[in-house]
């Protein structure tokens, strides 16, 4: 859809006068004519912009037996490595034996691909963990700095897919966490703490923004679940809308060089969720253009009240919300950070003999004790992947699960944390892709294979081809 040209423009002397944005913004500004509230951060430069949306409306039936089903991808995220003893299988192919760490994936072994000798090669030089975290789902260069100039090299996987097929679905990609950014310098290594919070880049200098709160995370989706088909007026209306939306885009970004590097994220974020407004309306404002349609709807989990206490619940309710959005083919494409990177978290609540630091765990130096713990931090994780892997694999899709038409990505960024290595990672795919991925099987790669090359095998699946992507020397064979 054309770029909708608001008339009367911005500047012009018609033009409403709250439109006519001055440096310093009164904190309760904001625009009406729409219907759900969009806050906007609180900037330290100035006050609080507001936006409004109207609710959306997806249609619903059933799934016509001549098409099939689409592929979905998740790409999940766990920082400081693995105890790769315990997660490696010493054995390749279909009869291997599984690891400590990976047990409680055993009953999803038929829907598993357990890849190693995977490697970054951008990512061996620079820091231990902002110059391989970064570039996770890019695996291109990331600059060092300390200021405005951040640079993952490109677009993410998940981003590249919005672009190419997010127009399919009212929400073109979903972007989920659990820590909030970190903004600051980490002194030790010259880089911004930004770079640890974030693997989805709408462009290299531009992170997407996640959503970290399971209930606002629930209302995103909600709406888009419960929608209904609408009127010519509705339509009409909502090309009003996205005219007001335009002018909001435009204002944000004339601002943005006014602001400091932290006010620049905080606004950035703002922008996305403005964005993603535009994105859905856009969609509800056509016809719907997808051929499939999901051939039942969820019963729809309660709305989750504040922020989980409890960090497995927590991590939970999102990989609940994950297979909500792909189940209703709201999106087709996501993102989850478990956390962000050199997270210190404590699992001792959760994990007998893990009372302390991750990240400390993970710089075991050789000690037993570590080593332990370590390995049951990672087997923690592939209980949660398990976990999802269950919610996918009961629902049905004609003769086939969710989870036989989807990938799910799973990994770190590096391999062993002690060593900072960004070769042999830790990567799994789950799921059939469609029935097109032949699983059930250890893959081990010719040492030094870029990650990317499976990222282009995974592009293909997903209907957005490319020749190349990142520091991509080919395609892995997943059938």
């Amino acid at each position: 859809m054309p770029p909708i040209q608001a008339n009367p423009p911005a500047n012009s002397p018609q033009a409403p006068a709250i439109l006519k944005r001055q440096w310093l913004l009164p904190r309760r500004t904001f625009l009406k004519g729409a219907g759900a509230l969009l806050g906007v951060p609180l900037l330290d430069a100035m006050g609080t912009l507001s936006a409004l949306a109207a609710p959306d409306a997806p249609a619903s039936g059933v799934a016509s037996a001549r098409v099939q089903a689409p592929v979905r991808m998740a790409c999940l995220y766990f920082p400081n490595g693995v105890w790769e003893k315990n997660w490696f299988p010493k054995q390749t192919g279909a009869d291997y034996e599984i690891p400590f760490a990976l047990e409680p994936l055993a009953r999803h072994r038929e829907q598993l691909l357990v890849l190693s000798g995977l490697d970054k090669q951008h990512s061996h030089q620079g820091d231990g963990h902002y110059a391989k975290t970064a570039n996770f789902l890019t695996g291109l260069p990331v600059r060092r700095t300390a200021g405005k100039d951040i640079s993952v090299g490109g677009l993410s996987i998940d981003q590249l897919c919005a672009e190419q097929i997010g127009h399919l679905t009212p929400l073109p990609s979903l972007e989920l966490g659990i820590d909030p950014v970190v903004s600051g310098i980490d002194t030790n290594v010259g880089y911004t703490r930004l770079y640890g919070c974030y693997i989805s880049w709408r462009a290299p200098g531009m992170p997407v923004a996640k959503e970290i709160s399971p209930q606002l995370a629930y209302e995103r989706l909600f709406s888009t679940v419960q929608s209904t088909t609408i009127s010519k007026e509705q339509r009409r209306r909502q090309s009003d809308r996205l005219a007001l939306l335009d002018l909001v885009l435009d204002d944000a970004h004339r601002l943005r060089t006014r602001l400091g590097r932290d006010d620049q994220f905080k606004l950035d974020e703002y922008v996305d969720a403005v964005r993603d407004v535009e994105k859905r309306l856009e969609f509800f404002s056509h016809p719907d253009p997808r051929q499939w349609k999901p051939s039942s709807q969820p019963h729809l989990m309660a709305a989750p009240k504040g922020e989980p206490g409890d960090h497995q619940q927590h991590v939970r309710l999102m990989l609940d919300l994950i297979a909500l959005a792909f189940w209703t083919d709201s999106t087709r494409t996501g993102t989850f950070m478990f956390a962000n990177d050199v997270s210190g978290k404590n699992f001792g609540k959760l994990i007998p003999g893990a009372s302390g630091g991750h990240h400390e765990f993970s710089h075991h130096q050789g000690l037993p004790e570590k080593q332990e713990a370590y390995t049951k931090i990672n087997r923690w994780h592939s209980e949660q992947l398990a976990y999802l892997l269950d919610k996918l694999g009961s629902i049905r899709e004609g003769d086939r699960s969710l989870l036989d038409n989807s990938m799910i990505l799973f990994g770190s960024s590096i391999s062993d944390g002690n060593r900072h290595d960004p070769a042999n990672l830790p990567i799994l795919l789950a799921g059939r892709g469609g029935g097109r991925i032949k699983s059930g099987r250890h893959v081990a790669n010719p040492k030094g294979t870029p990650l990317c090359n499976l990222y282009v095998s995974m592009l293909e699946q997903m209907g957005a081809p490319v020749e190349k992507f990142g520091d991509s020397t080919g395609a892995i064979a997943l059938t």
